[in-house]
């Protein structure tokens, strides 16, 4: 299904889901956790709509948790002047969140990736809101998580509330990675590039160090 069919037919059946972000955003509150999917797969778009929503309405919704385990984007919500309205609780540390983790800004909470999924499901670390991105449904209505499924499909369906960012360059995996657009509260068509994970050259420190490490595996 091309762009303009898949919404058509979907905003016919489910007109209730298809918001703008701000809109979905309205559902946040003061104390809710939320989750931003992982990675290649961050939903960008919804990231900055959220920053942006929370300069217009400074006042919407105060003391959120942010959790997430790696993504690639910037991370304003860990920026000193969104404080009242965002703490950072990294489950792992990345470029984009160092410096705000080790100026105290935002967490860091020790955690082997494969618990995460079930202390999601038991609600020991509940998720209020769910920000992730999906790739176009099918003519069925199931949409892909794409290439990041990891701790992401547990997000989602432990949340109280999910936004999906939806964008045709999300590529539909086999296997587990499915969900079906009746259990997405809020859907949000935007088309743009994935992230891309680069690594750089490793200088000659790195290098030696490397070949230490060799030795004794």
């Amino acid at each position: 299904m091309n762009d303009v069919d898949w919404l058509n037919k979907f905003k016919k059946i489910y007109p209730k889901k298809f918001v703008g972000a701000r809109d979905a955003f309205s559902h946040i509150h003061r104390g809710d956790r939320i989750f931003i999917g992982t990675g290649c797969g961050e939903p960008v778009y919804l990231v900055r709509e959220l920053i942006a929503y929370i300069e217009s309405y400074p006042k919407a919704f105060v003391d959120a948790e942010v959790i997430h385990i790696w993504t690639l984007g910037v991370a304003p919500y860990t920026e000193e002047k969104f404080k009242r309205n965002f703490r950072h609780n990294a489950f792992f540390i990345g470029a984009n969140t160092r410096k705000a983790v080790n100026e105290g800004l935002a967490d860091y909470t020790p955690i082997f990736l494969s618990k995460v999924p079930d202390l999601f499901r038991r609600r020991i670390i509940p998720i209020d809101v769910a920000l992730i991105q999906l790739s176009p449904p099918d003519k069925h209505g199931y949409m892909s998580y794409g290439i990041s499924v990891d701790i992401v499909k547990s997000a989602t369906e432990s949340a109280d509330v999910v936004i999906a960012q939806v964008n045709e360059n999300t590529p539909r995996t086999h296997g587990d990675s499915f969900i079906h657009i009746e259990d997405v509260d809020f859907v949000i068509p935007h088309n743009e590039p994935l992230l891309e994970y680069t690594s750089s050259v490793p200088d000659e420190i790195s290098q030696k160090i490397g070949k230490y490490v060799a030795r004794l595996v």
